[in-house]
């Protein structure tokens, strides 16, 4: 992490004697170090009072952790002063923390749900806003998995921008650092391998109740611009236009009105993304973004800590025409403070820019005193 590196001694015979009075007649140029950044995702407690603060931020600043990520809208509720009526604030916990994080110089990324919105207004008023799945049910009363998997779908424009009206109401708090996009994708039509057997499913291909979105409007748009219907398609799991058209329906809202939106009010905008993009319509590497925490989550997918490192390395290999910084996403509930070291080494050997921890309410002592271990 933040060790220094010295150069190593120069092997005998390398180099002549001759040689050796002009090179140390210049100043040896030390090893560029890496500019990182790492990050603490956290589900706000309510009830944490100003000294709770102070010590999480006490505790970041000696780990290196300089980011922030406070949920502060869950597809419900919002804890900040919400501008649209129709989405209630539970309370103003981003408001309070602000001060704080500002004074202990702790960075604050808003995290934010995109696409699942499971507010009953919401629901009752626009349940044309929400995606379909290859059966023709809709996510907002047939909800793929879990019962929160209500997404909105991203070719219906008010759906859209409503979620840019999300984006514009973070925007507006001044002492913001910049938004964090979470969801940004639809669900998923082949879940990670290790969390199948928690939901008693096998997919061993891409089935029609997890297939989305065959919302009236995608298919109508589809249809004018490739002459066919998505459900008419044989094998739409292999039919390049379609997989295409839904990856292009989430990249053009976050290219087109989210990153835009953040910009007009100067703040940063990142995403948590996956590591397998294709199964969640998710073309990350496309986007405008100021940076990705890509979730390398390895016991969801029954890989070990090693394979943390192999995912940065492929990210960045997706990111060759879009150099934007990679931050590796790391599942603290089962890494222990050994794996937690391992996992970081993996990240930074593949060039990752720093970690993202999920979540501070899985932190253990033991972890705070490996992370700040590997900072000193």
């Amino acid at each position: 992490m933040d060790k220094r590196r010295f150069i190593k001694t120069i092997s005998t015979g390398v180099l002549s004697w001759s040689l050796l009075p002009a090179l140390f007649s210049k100043p040896i140029p030390r090893p560029v170090r890496q500019k990182t950044k790492n990050w603490l995702w956290t589900r706000p407690n309510i009830k944490w009072k100003s000294d709770d603060w102070k010590k999480l931020f006490e505790n970041m600043n000696k780990a290196g952790i300089k980011a922030l990520l406070p949920e502060v809208y869950n597809g419900h509720k919002a804890h900040f002063e919400h501008p649209n009526p129709l989405v209630p604030t539970a309370d103003h916990t981003l408001e309070r923390l602000l001060p704080l994080a500002k004074a202990a110089e702790i960075e604050v990324h808003a995290w934010m749900w995109t696409m699942p919105c499971n507010n009953p207004a919401i629901i009752a008023k626009h349940p044309e806003w929400y995606a379909v799945n290859r059966k023709g049910e809709s996510a907002h009363d047939r909800p793929a998995y879990v019962n929160y998997y209500k997404f909105l779908d991203p070719c219906n424009p008010e759906a859209v921008e409503f979620v840019k009206g999300n984006v514009e109401a973070l925007g507006k708090i001044s002492e913001l650092d910049g938004i964090h996009l979470d969801y940004v994708r639809l669900p998923d039509v082949i879940l990670a391998e290790g969390l199948q057997p928690k939901y008693g499913i096998v997919q061993d291909q891409e089935y029609p109740e997890y297939d989305y979105s065959y919302s009236d409007l995608c298919r109508s748009s589809f249809k004018e611009e490739y002459g066919i219907d998505p459900m008419d398609i044989e094998d739409p799991a292999n039919h390049q236009e379609w997989v295409q058209f839904r990856y292009n329906s989430i990249s053009n809202m976050v290219n087109k009105h989210l990153v835009p939106t953040a910009k007009t009010y100067r703040k940063t905008i990142t995403a948590a993304v996956f590591p397998n993009w294709q199964s969640v319509r998710q073309a990350w590497h496309t986007w405008n973004l100021d940076g990705f925490l890509p979730m390398l989550y390895n016991h969801f997918y029954n890989q070990p800590v090693e394979w943390i490192g192999d995912q940065v390395a492929a990210a960045q290999g997706r990111l060759s025409s879009n150099k934007k910084p990679i931050y590796s996403g790391l599942f603290i509930p089962q890494l222990n403070p050994k794996d937690l070291e391992k996992a970081i080494n993996v990240s930074h050997q593949n060039k990752a820019q720093g970690y993202a921890l999920f979540s501070q309410g899985a932190l253990k002592d033991e972890h705070w005193k490996t992370l700040i271990r590997l900072r000193s």
